[in-house]
């Protein structure tokens, strides 16, 4: 096999949740400890953190991942799910697995694969832990995949245990609650274990705060921690915050090169993750904090957060794909100065759609197009369901067209903004 044949057949024999949805879910780990036994427990030989949560855990996992880089730790970094190239997924110090290292993984394991089915995200958690082992890395991000007590990732004894926030995502694997939704989260929390929540809400703090006492784990709000403040404002390619330790004096401003504004939540979480691990003797100052932070896109590879594609015309993306996710990308539209918005926005077909929906501006133009993906919502069904939420636009077969056609009709002042799904924007890259 090449490694186009090692793609093909892991798209074509594996089922792929992000692709296909329902179908490829597995609710539980038998799979996942299976394959750890073949691979002979590789994430036993080196220090993890785990993240987890509803919006958010990938940009803390790569801030988490670009600080420990600069501070001189060969740092793994696993995330879901890709953009452009499967290899996003798998990385050590920002670079891609190599491809030969993705097709040997499948030689080796090919007959294993085809005799107990595993799911594409438990033979990617598998080949990656395989991975950093075999590549010797002091230190692996790891971030859940869905949910948290049974994701494939969850097989895991980390150093540190972070949950970004809890909010409605995959209700129907997850609870149609939050306190619901909380639990299964919370079960990355692992006995002894720190572990970092970012936000306290009052329908998931005592979820959290039974489980950890529970497992013996101490807890930790960042949200009562860390304050941020947006301080110096934004420029084309860096943000800055003022970060305040509550109950102290301690104030420091951060610039971080990733754009959008929910990173102001994510960063809290972050610096008390960091924070923690300095405690458990990870060496980091703070010159290397600041440097990670500022640097963030650029160590790790991490597109497609608020990420700006051309000034003329304006054209931003951001993989926001959830009702939190888009309320907090509408707001940002909202502050920006432009003088029409061109809207290229789709959909999958598990989301809360007619929520989603509500929250988008009407004063757009809007181009409904679908990914090329099982789970894409058809795009004259999104126009149908958008015209009664009271949003004006055509759609479009592909993401391509639809881009293509908010170019022609923008001019030089206006904005184009490409949202809606992951997917969306990873045709759009």
């Amino acid at each position: 096999m090449d490694y186009q044949e090692t793609l093909n057949f892991l798209y074509s024999r594996l089922p792929m949740f992000h692709r296909v949805g329902k179908a490829a879910y597995k609710a539980n780990l038998d799979n996942a400890l299976w394959l750890d036994e073949l691979c002979n427990y590789p994430h036993r030989n080196y220090k993890t953190i785990h993240v987890a949560g509803t919006n958010g855990k990938g940009s803390v996992s790569h801030m988490i991942a670009s600080i420990l880089q600069k501070a001189g730790y060969k740092t793994g970094l696993f995330t879901s799910p890709h953009l452009k190239d499967f290899r996003e997924r798998i990385r050590i110090n920002g670079e891609m697995i190599p491809k030969e290292a993705v097709t040997q993984f499948v030689l080796k394991y090919k007959e294993n694969f085809e005799a107990i089915s595993p799911s594409f995200f438990e033979m990617t958690s598998a080949l990656a832990f395989e991975f950093f082992n075999k590549e010797k890395v002091d230190v692996a991000v790891i971030e859940v995949g869905m949910g948290g007590r049974l994701d494939s990732t969850n097989i895991i004894t980390p150093e540190l245990s972070v949950i970004t926030n809890i909010g409605f995502d995959h209700t129907e694997f997850l609870g149609d609650s939050l306190s619901k939704i909380a639990v299964e989260k919370a079960g990355i929390i692992k006995r002894g274990v720190h572990v970092v929540i970012g936000e306290s809400l009052p329908e998931t703090k005592p979820v959290f705060k039974q489980i950890a006492c529970e497992r013996n784990a101490p807890l930790f709000f960042a949200d009562e921690i860390f304050e941020s403040n947006y301080s110096l404002g934004l420029s084309k390619r860096h943000q800055y915050f003022e970060l305040c330790k509550l109950n102290s004096s301690e104030k420091v401003i951060l610039s971080i090169d990733l754009l959008g504004n929910y990173q102001q939540k994510n960063i809290c979480t972050v610096m008390c993750a960091i924070e923690l691990l300095k405690r458990q003797n990870f060496e980091i100052d703070n010159s290397q904090i600041e440097t990670g932070l500022k640097n963030v896109a650029k160590v790790t590879g991490l597109q497609g957060r608020w990420q700006i594609l051309s000034d003329n015309p304006f054209i931003i993306c951001d993989t926001g794909h959830n009702a939190e996710g888009i309320a907090w990308v509408v707001k940002q539209i909202q502050g920006l100065k432009y003088e029409k918005l061109h809207f290229v926005f789709g959909l999958v077909n598990d989301k809360d759609i007619r929520h989603i929906l509500k929250l988008l501006p009407v004063t757009g133009d809007y181009y409904f197009t679908k990914a090329n993906i099982p789970r894409a919502l058809d795009e004259n069904i999104l126009m149908q369901l958008s015209a009664e939420a009271g949003l004006r636009g055509k759609s479009f077969p592909n993401v391509k067209i639809a881009v293509d056609n908010a170019k022609k009709n923008a001019g030089s002042n206006d904005l184009i903004f490409i949202g809606g799904s992951t997917f969306i924007v990873a045709e759009a890259l």
